[in-house]
């Protein structure tokens, strides 16, 4: 049987024949060590057709089409004008080897062509990769690379679905910095108050702000020089003239020790450095606000930034943090104490990085851990909001951001939230008043409304059935009741009201009949269950 192998380069679709082949011959270590060899692969195989793509946007198309497994017509044609016909209703003397299975159940599907993906195939299709360039006449040096990676930019920007404004990438790098900082400048403070406090001790007790601190110690730098001419500057930094006047009497009457003019100048270099990291802290925060509310707008609004950036860094990017159930992201970041409390059998975590929510702080000891999974559920949400639709804004995360508040008020004082349905209208209304287009399935409200009428029609119904039933039997003003049944059975037992259904009633209609039958076939029926359970009564008593 020969077999053909079809190739997908970026220049066009190559069949190649492979000849000479037979069942002993299909060793997979053998052909990989004759693969490398041009000569000897030469001779097995050969090139049967080749077809160019027109075009760079005509090559990613049908790269798209082959990575989906699906075929296209233009490959349906190649297929069909190169390779052997064959006869209605007999078997192909051929097969086709194709690189992946998925491609090879379609052709099959659509066109009857035998093909095959195994380990041999793909041994020499891979030589066929090797050598394609030799296979192929007027093939210049350098065009099929220059066509891979055409192809394969255009290949990655389309299946990545490129957007410079929504790169989730920046926002895991500035969270990782913002956490850098934040030690660093905490560290930083610390030896500016140890190295400072050696020279005026009593500021440390003043002033508690690390940045004011840094920023007092490179105003003030040498304790005795320091006056009532300075008070206006001491003021602007700290704002209060009491805390300035305090500072100025702790100057005074300070017990630090005199520091030479070198020293005090290396303090005031390192107060400058720890300023300076403390000011690009906020600008780096300012940046991460503005990067969540364009990658992320949803779920900023409702968790807030910083908390929002650290579950989309823990989880990857933004699409995986989307993929992840609200159970996942419910405790992403206590993987640890998840697998130590499976190990030991002990009692798993609640919360993980949603824990620094001011939701679940806000809530009370017994009801952390169904905020936490009530506020991982919204989250979820908002984050497949962000991640999967074309439009961006926050009209979702502040809907959701008011179903946790007004959770948070049921827990605490009972209140009773809105329904879902309805908070998600809402936010659906106020989307389409912003501009934005979200996908809603309408034909399900008429249906609802149809529902609900053939539902309030059945009770009408059943209410006049009852009403009828209720005149048969002779009770126009009540209803029935378990109670007057039991008189009735117990009535009809003792012979007093045989035939009263019949003597209180007029018999014009023909339905009216047929309602006293089926109700004196109910009542006897109850009547005969009276009566068996009074005979069972006796027997067990003799």
């Amino acid at each position: 049987m020969a077999l053909y192998l079809l190739y997908e380069s970026a220049s066009g679709y190559g069949l190649f024949l492979a000849h000479g082949i037979d069942e002993i011959g299909q060793n997979t270590e053998a052909v990989r060590n004759s693969v490398t060899d041009l000569n000897r692969f030469g001779k097995v195989v050969k090139l049967a057709a080749f077809n160019p793509f027109e075009s760079a946007l005509d090559a990613l198309n049908q790269q798209n089409a082959v990575s989906e497994g699906q075929m296209t017509d233009e490959l349906r044609n190649f297929l069909e004008l190169s390779l052997p016909k064959v006869k209605e209703g007999k078997k192909a003397k051929f097969s086709l080897g194709v690189a992946d299975s998925k491609i090879g159940s379609h052709i099959y599907e659509e066109t009857k062509i035998p093909c095959q993906s195994n380990e041999f195939v793909l041994e020499l299709i891979r030589g066929v990769r090797l050598h394609f360039d030799r296979f192929i006449e007027n093939l210049k040096p350098g065009d099929l690379e220059k066509a891979q990676l055409g192809l394969g930019h255009s290949y990655s920007r389309a299946k990545v679905k490129f957007n410079v404004n929504r790169v989730d990438n920046m926002v895991i790098q500035a969270i990782f910095l913002l956490d850098t900082f934040d030690k660093d400048v905490n560290s930083f403070s610390m030896r500016v108050r140890e190295w400072y406090s050696w020279h005026f001790p009593e500021l440390v007790k003043i002033v508690n702000d690390n940045y004011l601190y840094a920023k007092l110690a490179k105003y003030i730098e040498d304790k005795s020089e320091l006056s009532e001419d300075k008070l206006e500057g001491l003021v602007d930094i700290l704002g209060d003239e009491d805390k300035a006047k305090e500072v100025i009497e702790a100057a005074r009457a300070s017990m630090g020790q005199d520091l030479s003019p070198i020293d005090l100048i290396n303090i005031k270099m390192f107060a400058e450095r720890v300023m300076d990291l403390a000011e690009h802290r906020k600008k780096l925060y300012d940046y991460l606000v503005a990067k969540m509310s364009d990658i992320a707008p949803n779920l900023a609004a409702l968790i807030g930034e910083v908390v929002g950036a650290r579950l989309i860094s823990h989880a990857g990017s933004l699409t995986n943090l989307a993929k992840c159930p609200s159970s996942t992201l419910q405790i992403l970041g206590a993987e640890k104490a998840l697998f130590r409390a499976l190990k030991t059998k002990g009692n798993t975590p609640k919360y993980g990085l949603i824990f620094h929510s001011s939701f679940i702080g806000r809530a009370s000891a017994k009801n952390k851990g169904r905020m936490a999974r009530y506020l991982a559920n919204k989250c979820s949400i908002a984050s497949r909001i962000d991640c999967f639709s074309e439009n961006s804004g926050t009209c979702f995360g502040d809907k959701l951001r008011e179903q946790v508040e007004e959770r948070l008020d049921f827990y605490d004082k009972g209140v009773a939230p809105r329904k879902n349905i309805d908070v998600m209208k809402a936010a659906m209304e106020n989307a389409a008043s912003q501009g934005g287009e979200m996908d809603v399935d309408k034909a399900s409200e008429p249906s609802s409304k149809k529902s609900k009428k053939k539902k309030s029609k059945d009770k009408d119904d059943e209410k006049a059935d009852d009403k009828e039933n209720a005149v048969a039997n002779g009770d126009d003003a009540e209803p029935k009741s378990g109670k007057k049944k039991k008189k009735r059975a117990l009535e009809m037992e003792s012979g007093l009201t045989e035939n009263g259904t019949e003597n209180g009633l007029s018999t014009e209609n023909g339905t009216e009949k047929k309602k006293k039958k089926k109700s004196k076939d109910v009542e006897m029926d109850d009547v005969a269950a009276v009566s068996e359970g009074k005979k069972k009564k006796k027997k067990s008593a003799e």
